[in-house]
């Protein structure tokens, strides 16, 4: 899309003139760059603010942009007042007093994913749901290559929105998280799903009441939507008139799990491929595969070229990724569980009683969630992190659980009580940044810990 059809689009959706606007960054982390550097090469003025006094990208910033504004060291209040809108990135919450009084003042929020919308006219893919979206995201990246479309991915899972532009790809996968659709109304997706609804992030969000409700502003436009038949929540989301495909691991649906003497993928009758030949473990993984060929076939990828593609799909790093077999222990890294309902889903998914490594920042979510899976799955758990006594009095001795200060003395303990034949699994259900700087560093910290059991 050429500049002049994208400023069109821009006062058509937000009344966005360069001759009038006024347009404040708010945050400076990888998105907040991606949308200074993308509108820099635009007629718009645009200011730069983070409340932090050295934003991790300020210096570049500041090289590469010179005569760009860039106030840090707080929401200095007279930045707002001129600004006509906000482009708010996804880690500074709505709720920020600064930002607060500039909506009531009648300035218009808008998020890096309005920009993207407003700049490409391409089928987009958008993915956003509790857990699952990264590997889901990735799946389509691998399904559209394998189909000859050249596609790009990213969104909330590496690369952000705006850099994709640079592709000049025929496919846009997007991973949304609900602090980026929350201030997102521009999106109109060709085929959208939310995977799942559970607690999490509720620290930011008003419930679970009004945390689906972000997730379910994904489906906002008439593209397809693709909803998951398990999830009551998700289901509510159906709207009429609306192009609908559903999947499942436990009913009929228009891509199910059909369960026999070989478990088979289904959609409708058709026998897509046994659920052996995929490389994941875990039947919600099975729950991402389907998934992502109900949306590949609502944009009309080819099915054989998404099926090849999901028997070479190896899963993603820290999500129920296998880090070895020790003396008989298999030892499973879900560092990415971040969630409650995704530690729920890990545990259902083990074949083998577990030894559970938990804990971390629990976001303000209800841990008595736990306690089903817990008592059914595991032999004992070990927890850590800044919330390890809130899900010790949560869990209420349904099961042992012991403490540790530190991933090592984790993994030393969990050894201690596995035998051979159990798993050993790091699924926090928390957030990681009380103790590490993301959950893939906590991630790297287990396999650290468990190679070097290894060698004992």
């Amino acid at each position: 899309m050429n500049t002049e059809a994208l400023l069109s689009a821009l006062e058509t959706k937000f009344k966005l003139n360069p001759a009038n606007a006024r347009l404040l960054i708010v945050g400076l982390g990888a998105t907040g760059y991606s949308a200074a550097q993308f509108l820099q090469h635009t007629p718009i003025k645009f200011a730069v603010i983070d409340s932090r006094k050295q934003p991790p990208l300020i210096d570049t910033l500041r090289e590469q942009m010179p005569d760009v504004p860039v106030f840090s060291g707080g929401f200095d209040q007279s930045a707002f007042e001129v600004a006509t809108h906000l482009l708010v990135s996804p880690g500074v919450s709505l709720n920020e007093k600064a930002i607060h009084k500039a909506v009531q003042a009648g300035v218009t929020v808008m998020s890096d994913i309005d920009l993207f919308a407003c700049a490409t006219d391409k089928p987009i893919i958008a993915i956003t749901g509790s857990n699952g979206k990264s590997t889901v995201t990735t799946m389509l990246g691998d399904m559209g290559q394998a189909a000859g479309i050249k596609t790009a991915i990213g969104g909330n899972l590496g690369t952000p929105a705006l850099d994709l532009l640079q592709e000049n790809a025929d496919l846009y996968v997007l991973e949304l998280s609900s602090f980026q659709l929350e201030r997102t109304t521009a999106l109109n997706a060709k085929a959208a799903t939310v995977l799942n609804v559970s607690p999490d992030h509720l620290d930011r969000h008003e419930g679970m009441a009004g945390y689906a409700k972000e997730k379910q502003r994904i489906f906002r436009g008439d593209g397809a939507i693709i909803l998951n038949a398990d999830d009551p929540l998700v289901m509510a989301m159906r709207s009429e008139g609306r192009k609908c495909l559903t999947f499942s691991t436990q009913r009929r649906a228009d891509f199910y799990l059909r369960r026999g003497a070989s478990d088979t993928l289904m959609h409708d009758e058709q026998v897509l491929m046994a659920t052996d030949e995929l490389h994941l473990e875990g039947t919600h993984n099975i729950a991402n595969a389907l998934a992502a060929l109900a949306l590949g076939h609502a944009v009309g990828m080819d099915m054989n070229a998404m099926r090849g593609a999901l028997k070479k799909f190896k899963g993603l790093a820290h999500r129920m990724q296998k880090v070895a077999e020790v003396r008989g222990v298999r030892w499973v890294n879900d560092s990415k569980a971040t969630n409650i309902g995704a530690c729920i889903a890990a545990l259902q998914g083990c074949d083998r009683r577990v030894v559970l490594i938990a804990g971390g920042d629990g976001k303000g979510a209800d841990m008595r969630e736990l306690v089903p899976a817990v008592k059914d799955k595991t032999k004992a758990v070990v927890l850590m992190g800044k919330d390890a006594d809130l899900i010790n009095q949560a869990l209420a001795g349904c099961v042992p659980v012991y403490f540790a200060a530190n991933m090592k003395e984790a993994v030393k303990i969990a050894a201690s009580h596995a035998e051979a034949g159990d798993s050993v699994l790091l699924s926090p259900a928390c957030a990681s940044l009380d103790q590490y700087k993301s959950y893939a560093d906590r991630g790297n910290k287990f396999t650290e810990a468990v190679m070097e059991l290894a060698t004992c």
